[in-house]
């Protein structure tokens, strides 16, 4: 703690640093990469401060020998970690001296801190922010929401992909208006396309929540709705938002990540068994498939965006290494940089005044 308070930068320097919390102990390959990941993060912008939160004599045995700028690094000791066995509620409460909570808690309590990245226990992180920092006055449920890529270049945001697993049908329309905002904080969307995940991309299809909310979101000024998606069009790029129940988005989500991973699998073994001029004919298309697996890469994507709790919280995906550590803390930087809560906060007190709510 001692070391949080301390005075590290002055003047127009310190006021012009964006400060980010990050989660040291939480993934698969914590600390060693979620470390260097944010010192590459710091490399990369001279206006960002970051402050790891673990156990702190680890994280400076890994520090020892860097290079980096002292002045925009912090150390706050947090000897506990909850992990993918501990029940969410549960462990926030219990196991206060966790990364997790720590973390959450000084971005909750620090104004100068803008956002939070962990690559830890998504129910604990998800459960911790909600508790700690509080939703946004009219949300009716903060979601998780990840910026996926599409045959057409531009990202396509996902919104929820698990946070929520049951839902009502307004709760699928502030998804909708949460996601057009955050849409427009990482891209040049001035009004993004919003499409319903469904099994059919007539208006009458789907379930009865899913004929619910198509009304709502079709019926809503707020949001540009052009009906049904179905699930093989959602990295289309017809679309800049698609909206669905927590259930079925990470299904949609998984399913998407399964079948590139399966793809590039069987090329591969393609290229392996078909001898010289299947060998010669991926040398050729090197820098394409290059091209392809960059933008299918989670580590190069960053994390999923928590949208509806008062500050940025970027979950990172549990097997996140520097790579996408350090893209996921540059992401909360630049939705922090964007104002994304305060453009959700907006949207979504203008639509509740629209509808009385």
């Amino acid at each position: 703690g001692d070391v949080y308070k301390r005075q590290l930068r002055s003047g127009a320097a310190r006021e012009n640093a964006m400060k980010i919390i990050v989660d040291a102990f939480g993934g698969d390959y914590a600390p060693k990469e979620v470390v260097f990941g944010a010192l590459d993060a710091l490399q990369a912008k001279k206006s960002l401060h970051v402050v790891l939160v673990g156990d702190k004599p680890r994280i400076n045995e890994l520090l020892e020998g860097q290079t980096y700028d002292v002045t925009r690094l912090e150390v706050v000791h947090a000897p506990e970690v909850i992990t993918n066995d501990d029940s969410p509620t549960a462990a926030v409460k219990t196991k206060k001296d966790s990364s997790i909570v720590k973390g959450l808690e000084l971005l909750a309590s620090d104004p100068d801190a803008l956002g939070f990245v962990s690559a830890g226990a998504t129910g604990a992180v998800l459960v911790g922010a909600y508790m700690k920092l509080g939703r946004i006055k009219g949300v009716s449920r903060p979601a998780l929401a990840p910026a996926l890529p599409t045959l057409k270049g531009k990202p396509v945001i996902l919104c929820d992909c698990g946070a929520n697993v049951d839902c009502k049908p307004l709760n699928l329309l502030h998804f909708a208006i949460m996601a057009s905002a955050f849409s427009c904080a990482v891209t040049d969307a001035v009004k993004p396309v919003v499409g319903l995940l469904s099994n059919g991309a007539e208006d009458k299809k789907g379930n009865e929540l899913n004929r619910e909310a198509f009304e709502l979101l079709k019926n809503s000024p707020y949001i540009d709705f052009k009906g049904n998606c179905e699930a093989r069009d959602l990295l289309s790029g017809d679309f800049d938002v698609v909206v669905a129940d927590g259930f079925n988005g990470n299904i949609a989500l998984k399913s998407a990540e399964g079948t590139a991973g399966a793809i590039f699998s069987i090329l591969m073994d393609g290229v392996k068994k078909g001898g010289l001029r299947a060998k010669l004919g991926a040398l050729l298309l090197k820098p394409v498939l290059k091209e392809v697996k960059t933008k299918m890469d989670y580590n190069s994507q960053g994390g999923a965006c928590f949208l509806g709790v008062n500050k940025v919280v970027v979950k990172a995906h549990g097997a996140s290494k520097r790579k996408s550590v350090c893209a996921s803390i540059l992401q909360a930087r630049k939705l922090a940089k964007s104002g994304v809560v305060e453009k959700i906060r907006a949207s979504v007190q203008a639509s509740d005044e629209q509808t009385g709510d």
